[in-house]
């Protein structure tokens, strides 16, 4: 409903702390503000916050995640 949260755990091989993570959605839906970083390696935690005044179901939306290494100078 709104203003609920959830998190959702994306399998993302070579994934490691520290790095960099982003999600979105494979819709045009603003309903969504996401935080998104590397949980554990391989793993990333996305939490998604309903920001609509109506109920969104996370589960029925594409998810896609990014991870970019993160770069020591």
């Amino acid at each position: 409903g709104p203003g609920a949260t959830a998190n959702v755990d994306v399998s993302v091989p070579g994934a490691r702390r520290g790095d960099f993570a982003d999600a979105s959605l494979d819709t045009s839906s603003i309903a969504f503000v996401f935080d998104c970083h590397v949980w554990s390696n391989n793993s990333v935690r996305v939490t998604a916050r309903n920001v609509s005044a109506s109920t969104v179901d996370l589960a029925a939306a594409p998810l896609a995640v990014q991870v970019t290494k993160r770069r020591l100078p």
